[in-house]
């Protein structure tokens, strides 16, 4: 079983009715709505009815199901995604795509998935970082990705091709056309709209890399080690990739688009003031390794805490599997 796991306050998006369309004709995809409390609630359970494999989670169900995890995160943020990721594993989910609302997926959608298998793909290191900016080798290198360390952008395109090697892929970083979710600075000086090469083989690196939450496939056996952090601003599903790297290092292969990114309406200073975090603290959280939560705000602590024991300990998961069986039967 696979999931599609999205959180929105939007009414339902081009991209989400294409997703229900998407579920609709694969079958053995469920998309997954995690709802919040400005989320026009009436929409979304119209097309839960509408089509038998798109599941909405309303707040009040969120509430029911993980009580606390859901106080721990709050409202009105994105970080309700989470609650996404812990019922889909707790629905026996053989991986998740995490995606956006405002990301529209192409026809080719859930097409060529690397999950699980080992694939050969194209190697590049840079030569003056211990980190790759998978941005760097490609033809719109003039932006880096968001949560890049701010430290090594001036020499990140030092990149050198190390040829083909192979590698079990836990984690299918599909890129995104379109105006992408790149780091602010870049877009406030760039404003791109970009079009991926779409022939683009399978990428990866030796070296930590940054991968997002708006089109990205995670293998089960990582979904635990994997959040959209909160209290963290727009480093929040970036730590969270360091941090599954953390634990499966030579997981992540990036791959050709299958998104366009129609952006929401977003004040872009007030982006580039939400990843200040980053621009002081990332480079110090990529050194902690596995001692990450030195570096990470109280509460956040206590969310990956909690967060970790929903998948650690099956009691956290007895109600998400139940519900998840009811809705099933309807």
């Amino acid at each position: 079983m696979k999931f599609i796991v999205t959180t929105t306050i939007n009414s339902p998006t081009e991209a989400t009715l294409k997703y229900c369309e998407i579920v609709n004709k694969l079958k053995d995809w469920t998309l997954l709505v995690v709802g919040d409390t400005k989320t026009p609630h009436a929409e979304y359970e119209e097309l839960n009815r509408k089509y038998s494999n798109v599941l909405y989670l309303s707040p009040d169900t969120q509430e029911s199901i993980f009580p606390e995890l859901s106080e721990t995160i709050g409202w009105c943020t994105i970080q309700r995604r989470n609650i996404g990721f812990v019922y889909a594993y707790s629905a026996e989910a053989e991986l998740i795509a995490t995606v956006d609302d405002d990301n529209i997926p192409y026809d080719h959608w859930g097409q060529g998935l690397l999950i699980g298998q080992e694939i050969e793909y194209d190697c590049y290191e840079c030569s003056s970082s211990p980190y790759f900016d998978p941005l760097s080798i490609t033809e719109h290198n003039q932006v880096w990705h968001r949560g890049y360390p701010i430290e090594y952008v001036p020499t990140r395109l030092q990149v050198e091709y190390k040829g083909k090697r192979k590698r079990t892929c836990l984690v299918q970083a599909n890129l995104w056309d379109g105006d992408p979710d790149i780091d602010a600075m870049a877009r406030l000086t760039h404003k791109p709209i970009v079009r991926f090469d779409p022939l683009l083989q399978p990428y990866g690196s030796s070296q930590i890399a940054p991968f997002n939450s708006q089109n990205t496939l995670l293998a089960r056996e990582v979904i635990p080690y994997y959040a959209v952090l909160p209290f963290v601003g727009r480093m929040d599903d970036i730590w969270g990739a360091y941090i599954l790297q953390s634990y499966f290092p030579d997981s992540v292969i990036y791959a050709k688009a299958t998104v366009y990114q129609d952006r929401n309406v977003q004040d872009l200073i007030t982006n580039l003031e939400a990843e200040v975090m980053g621009y002081r603290k990332t480079l110090d959280f990529l050194k902690l390794g596995q001692k990450f939560e030195d570096l990470m705000p109280e509460a956040t602590k206590k969310f990956w805490k909690l967060y970790r024991q929903h998948y650690e300990h099956s009691s956290f998961q007895e109600m998400a599997r139940e519900h998840h069986k009811n809705w099933m039967k309807q």
